[in-house]
């Protein structure tokens, strides 16, 4: 199993059922040193707004999200959704867990 860590709209029920077509079981996590940035995406219908981590120069800064437990086949579902704005990271979670990320590419 792999650790993805979601700070975004992959915590979201209905994202979750779009791209893995079922729900994502995880757990509160914390990674400290990065923070978030604004981030515009062209869509079909225009720009929209979203988010990106990125590291951070105070170690204090912390981004709060889940850590999911996923499959491999899941990660590349998880690649496929994210835009290429979008890079994916190992990173290691505050509890020690060693996760995946995405971040700005």
């Amino acid at each position: 199993m792999e650790q993805l860590f979601s700070y975004g709209t992959l915590q979201s029920k209905e994202i979750q059922m779009q791209v893995f077509n079922k729900l994502l079981i995880g757990t509160p996590e914390q990674l400290l040193g990065y923070k978030l940035k604004d981030l515009q995406i062209e869509e079909e219908f225009g720009m929209e707004d979203y988010f990106v981590a990125i590291p951070s120069e105070n170690p204090s800064d912390a981004i709060k999200g889940i850590a999911f437990s996923i499959s491999s086949e899941d990660l590349i579902k998880a690649d496929q959704f994210e835009s290429n704005a979008y890079k994916r990271t190992q990173i290691t979670l505050e509890s020690g867990i060693t996760a995946w990320i995405y971040i700005e590419s």
